[in-house]
Formats: C-alpha cells, sequence, structure tokens
C-alpha cells in the first residue's frame, strides 16, 4: 500500500552555547518570493544575476525568505532580538498575502518560554517583519519585557520625514506599534551596551539606523546582523549589488562591505534574519571575494 506525503518538515528552533550564554535561533516564518532579479541586483544585468544563481545551484526566479528572531539567556535575563511578522498578515488585509502569520511566541513556548519571562525585546531596525510580533490586538505580546530601539531608527520613523513612498504603510505600522511603546523603552547608538556582553554595531544602509549587535561571553563571540544581508549568495558574494528593500541603497553596500570585511577578518560566526535556517554560519573570503558557510557541529562543541 502506498505510503502517504506527510508535506515539509524541518527544523524551527536552534539552540546553542556560547560561554555562559545560550542562544537560540527560532524559525518565525518564510515566504517564497518570486523574482530573483531585480529584486536582488538591480544595478547588474538580469544575465548576471541568473548566472551567480545557476553557480550557486539555486533557483533563478524563486527564492526563500525565512524571518529568524534570535533569544539570547544571559543567564540573568532572556532577550529577544526581533519579533517576526506576529499577527500583521491577520490584522492588515494589505499584508495578508505578502507575509505569512508570525510563529515566534508558539516557537518561544516549544523552547521552554513564556512571554512573560522575556526581560528585553531589542528591535534591530523597523520594517514590518522585526516589530510585527511586538503588538497584538493593541496589547504588548511581551508584557513585561523593557524595548530597545536604536535612537537614530526609532527618531526617523518618528518624525516621518524623507521616508520614500514604499514605506509609507510601514511608517503607520511603526508609529500604531512601536511609538506607544516609548515610555518602557531604551534607545541606544552603535557603542551602547544592551546588557554586559551585547554591544550595539552601525549597520545603516538596510534601514536608516539599523543596528547589528556583537556578542561576547567568556572569550567566545558571536554577532547578530539583522538585515545586514538578506540573502546567503546574492547579497554576501555581490555585497555592491543592490537589494530592493533597501531604504539607502549605496549607504546598505557600504555596511556590507564593512561588515563582511570585520567577519572574516575576526573569523566570527553569525546569525543573520534571512539566512536559510537556522541562520548561523560564518563569512569566509577568497580569491574570488566572500562566501557564506552554513554552521555544522562548531558551535556544539
Amino acid at each position: 500500500m502506498p505510503a502517504s506525503l506527510q508535506g515539509e518538515l524541518q527544523p524551527t528552533i536552534y539552540r546553542f552555547k556560547l560561554g555562559s550564554f545560550e542562544i537560540a535561533t527560532i524559525l518565525d516564518a518564510k515566504a517564497i518570493r518570486e523574482g530573483l532579479h531585480p529584486h536582488y541586483g538591480a544595478n547588474a544585468s538580469v544575465d548576471e544575476v541568473l548566472a551567480l544563481a545557476r553557480a550557486n545551484n539555486i533557483d533563478t526566479q524563486r527564492f526563500e525568505h525565512p524571518n529568524i528572531p534570535t533569544l539570547v539567556n544571559t543567564g540573568e535575563q532572556l532577550v529577544l532580538f526581533d519579533t517576526g511578522n506576529g499577527a500583521l498578515p491577520r490584522e492588515y488585509e494589505q499584508l495578508s498575502k505578502r507575509l505569512p502569520p508570525g510563529q515566534t511566541t508558539a516557537r518561544l513556548a516549544a523552547a521552554g518560554y513564556d512571554p512573560d519571562d522575556i526581560d528585553v525585546v531589542v528591535i534591530t531596525h523597523g520594517h514590518p517583519d522585526h516589530i510585527g510580533g511586538l503588538v497584538e490586538g493593541g496589547q504588548p505580546v511581551f508584557p513585561k519585557a523593557r524595548y530597545v530601539f536604536g535612537a537614530a531608527e526609532f527618531d526617523f520613523w518618528k518624525r516621518g520625514e524623507k521616508v520614500r513612498e514604499a514605506r509609507k504603510f510601514n511608517r503607520e505600522l511603526f508609529m500604531k506599534i512601536c511609538v506607544p511603546l516609548a515610555d518602557r523603552s531604551t534607545f541606544i547608538k552603535p557603542g551602547d551596551q544592551v546588557l554586559p556582553g551585547i554591544t550595539a554595531v552601525d549597520a545603516a544602509g538596510h534601514s536608516p539606523g539599523l543596528l547589528a549587535f556583537h556578542i561576547e561571553s567568556n572569550g567566545k563571540r558571536f554577532m547578530i546582523t539583522a538585515d545586514t544581508f538578506t540573502q546567503y549568495v546574492m547579497a554576501v558574494q555581490r555585497p555592491e549589488w543592490h537589494f530592493e528593500m533597501d531604504d539607502d541603497k549605496e549607504r546598505a553596500v557600504a555596511t556590507r562591505g564593512r561588515i563582511l570585511d570585520m567577519l572574516a577578518t575576526d573569523k566570527l560566526f553569525v546569525a543573520s534574519f534571512h539566512m536559510p535556517f537556522p541562520g548561523i554560519g560564518y563569512i569566509e573570503e577568497g580569491r574570488n571575494g566572500y562566501r557564506w558557510v552554513p554552521h555544522s557541529y562548531q558551535l556544539n562543541l
């Protein structure tokens, strides 16, 4: 008798030790998007983009776009970096077909945590797939948390000046979701610490005040790069190519180059929000530029 097909089955939580810290990456959601070009490489030719896809054995037309928040347990506090889509697809018709519903709280529960357990929520930047899980039905999802925003990022969205047309609705969301949380928030700049061992790094470009975060515990180092890189081939092997969703494309290009050099030079492992799950790897530099190398067992030892 034929066996019935059961559908996709893949991990949704990955947890490991970093010094005395415990870190978990969480698959909030993923979408399959059409049109590799001009989504990536609008300043390159179609042929160049398709050739790079074929050289890396990935689809030339479609790509997987996951959302991967990161949870850091310092032993004293639980710090969640970004919140995924949350209820945005259910609460806003214009997002219902673009964003899959977020699963961060359900997957936190599977990892052993309740929303009340989260002490700090760090928002790397104000795009919908990062702020969407902050509020549901008008109420904070993490009721006991302190919130951390980049000061420049928060100020940009709140002022609402020079917001490009494609981000006007994003600004409305930010005003509804994030601004009411200001009295429970801390505003930081690059070089500031969220907690001992967690330091903000300038990664502006994809958004006006995007922050990455350097994590260090007992001499072990790691970096959360958020949306500095949004695809493991296109954004790493060709950092000079434009990404459609970058708000300041030339600054994003410069930032990618600087962060790639830092990661390769310092041999840092990375958690990246849109890389293939679990979103953990490192950057290797060779004669032909940079490439993303997925984590295997290095962080398990």
